[in-house]
């Protein structure tokens, strides 16, 4: 089979689909949000914090790069099926080192993570031979992972702060690198507006990763529930976390996930949105909602009495995360500030003052409300929107 067959088929027009193979691929992400929402939880300190938040960028770094090669490889085909199984495999190392990665498992994680992120990007790059400019770009990329690596394998190697100073400064690199263009000695950088990136398929990649960690939440506040006695205390903190997770798909599945599939689709330069809206921004409402998780298992638990700081700073930070990213992402894809996810900032900011106030539940209430007054705002916005067009 010639390396040009391995390429997806765009000739047909419309957005390349999602194929079973991706699907498949994301389980092994399932189990990864999984995974970081549970240690966050047996570790609410700061420090565990920043180790969970950092561990949260290495796996999305490591999904989104395979979402991007999978944009232009064709999953259906041998070899980069193959490709997948592989990483796949070793995804799942990598992702069952995690609850250890600052103890006895951080050699593990870090050869796994760096496994993924040098052997796929080389492998791109030989797929894309006769395409010189993006196997050129993937040999840049190649090298920017190869030159993080060794810190990846160094902080593996240190422990304590040392492994955590040396991972932040691994993850610092690759995540400057799409900023700068992958720029290498000799090879120069790559400007994103030249990709020919299909973006439909990016869009509906990213919003099926947003459907995993909305998926963990509800495993989350499910498996809560169904340990304890079904007091209505206990059913109105889960009915209060149930309508929050609502309210972010209707935000995100009703008003954003379509149209900015739409726009990027004929945007004249796709790669920049894609690089700045789902590279980079996408992670905010990812971390949103698991944090948001988080706060809810905390809140079913114990939804009477005084509200920690730790169950204070989920229940309000999750959703502020979610609408923080979405009001970044609609200014990258649109250009434009959504007022009304705006306005839920503003009101989930207010809500700190009290939140030490009032009881768990009190709290998740309030905010499953914002959440709630924000999509029935974009719903009303959208419906005037299209009796305007329609007149």
């Amino acid at each position: 089979m010639s390396r040009r067959h391995m390429l997806r088929d765009r000739a047909s027009g419309g957005h390349a689909r999602v194929t079973y193979v991706e699907l498949f691929f994301d389980l092994v992400f399932v189990f990864a949000v999984t995974q970081l929402s549970h240690g966050l939880m047996a570790h609410p300190t700061l420090l565990g914090v920043v180790e969970t938040g950092l561990l949260l960028m290495a796996v999305w770094w490591a999904w989104i790069f395979t979402a991007w090669v999978t944009n232009w490889l064709d999953p259906e085909r041998a070899p980069v099926r193959i490709m997948l199984f592989v990483a796949m495999v070793v995804g799942m190392v990598m992702t069952m080192s995690i609850p250890k990665a600052f103890g006895d498992r951080g050699l593990v994680f870090a050869l796994a993570f760096v496994a993924i992120q040098l052997g796929r990007s080389l492998f791109t790059a030989w797929a894309m031979r006769d395409h010189p400019f993006q196997s050129r770009n993937f040999i840049r990329i190649s090298v920017w992972f190869a030159t993080s690596g060794v810190l990846w394998i160094a902080g593996g190697l240190a422990e304590g702060g040392a492994r955590l100073a040396l991972w932040g400064g691994a993850l610092a690199l690759e995540y400057v690198s799409p900023a700068l263009g992958f720029w290498t000695p000799g090879l120069g950088r790559a400007r994103a507006e030249e990709w020919d990136v299909e973006g439909g398929h990016l869009a509906e990649r990213c919003a099926l990763f947003t459907i995993i960690a909305l998926g963990e939440s509800i495993l989350v506040m499910g498996a809560t529930t169904a340990t304890l006695a079904w007091t209505p205390l206990v059913m109105a903190a889960f009915l209060a976390a149930f309508a929050g997770s609502l309210a972010m798909w209707w935000i995100y599945f009703s008003f954003t996930a379509e149209a900015a599939s739409e726009a990027i689709s004929h945007a004249k330069d796709p790669g920049r949105v894609a690089r700045e809206a789902y590279t980079y921004i996408h992670l905010l409402p990812i971390a949103g909602v698991i944090v948001t998780a988080v706060g809810d298992e905390w809140t079913i638990h114990h939804p009477l009495g005084h509200t920690d700081l730790k169950t204070a700073l989920a229940v309000i930070g999750g959703p502020f995360l979610f609408l923080l990213g979405g009001v970044l992402f609609k200014r990258a894809v649109f250009r434009s500030w959504p007022r009304a996810q705006v306005v839920g900032l503003a009101a989930l900011a207010a809500l700190a003052p009290l939140s030490l106030a009032v009881g768990p539940l009190v709290l998740s209430i309030a905010t499953t409300a914002v959440l709630l007054g924000v999509s029935v705002r974009e719903g009303l916005v959208r419906r005037s929107n299209a009796r305007r067009l329609d007149v």
